[in-house]
């Protein structure tokens, strides 16, 4: 076995495609793909605690610091995007990329949904109404995420572009990640813990970190 085989290293670098000939278009192609893969980590972790039976304090404070190293090193690496690439690069070369936009990232929306009962990311202008009703179903309260409300134009009431490409390639694999994870998620498993291990300081240090890093 060799490194190169084993990682497909030579995969891997040839996944970069700038759509035109300015040079710092490669750098920003790399810092999203690096961001995804920090992304994918941190969906490994939840995967481990959203599976595990009766995951102990010990379990979830172990995997939440690693969680919360890879947003930190996210994070940092924003000094990249700032002094890393020449800014009238970027202002040229972004505008021919629309309407693409990070706000696409499924893999961020779904840790979102690791992360916490997903009533919790509906709007904050419906979501006391409808944690009151019954039976209201994921693909009810999906229609009212928070985030939706960024991505529509606010004269119109119209969705823009890059929310309807999002939508019509990930809707159904959002409802069916939310509709697999009730009772689940990062925060039931939270809850289910004894009051003494909820109490834990230092695991509330880390679930805090997480909202701070995940959240801000």
């Amino acid at each position: 076995l060799t490194y190169w085989d084993y990682i497909h290293l030579d995969t891997l670098l040839s996944l970069q495609s700038p759509k035109t000939p300015f040079p710092d278009e490669e750098i920003f192609i790399m810092y999203h793909q690096i961001t995804e893969l920090y992304f994918k980590l941190t969906l490994h972790e939840l995967k481990q605690i959203t599976s595990s039976q009766a995951p102990t304090a010990e379990f979830l404070i172990a995997r939440l610091k690693r969680i919360n190293a890879y947003f930190e090193n996210l994070t940092r690496s924003f000094e990249i995007m700032i002094n890393g690439m020449e800014v009238e690069q970027f202002l040229k070369f972004r505008m021919s990329l629309l309407p693409a936009s990070g706000f696409q990232s499924a893999q961020y929306r779904t840790i979102e949904i690791f992360a916490t009962p997903f009533i919790e990311l509906v709007d904050k202008e419906v979501k006391e109404e409808m944690r009151t009703k019954k039976n209201v179903s994921i693909a009810e309260m999906y229609q009212h995420i928070y985030w939706k409300k960024g991505a529509t134009e606010l004269a119109t009431g119209k969705k823009t572009l890059t929310l309807r490409q999002f939508e019509q390639k990930y809707s159904e694999h959002i409802i069916d990640t939310a509709e697999k994870l009730l009772g689940n998620t990062l925060y039931d498993k939270y809850r289910k813990l004894s009051e003494a291990d909820q109490n834990n300081p230092e695991l509330l240090g880390q679930m805090k970190e997480l909202d701070l890093n995940v959240n801000v």
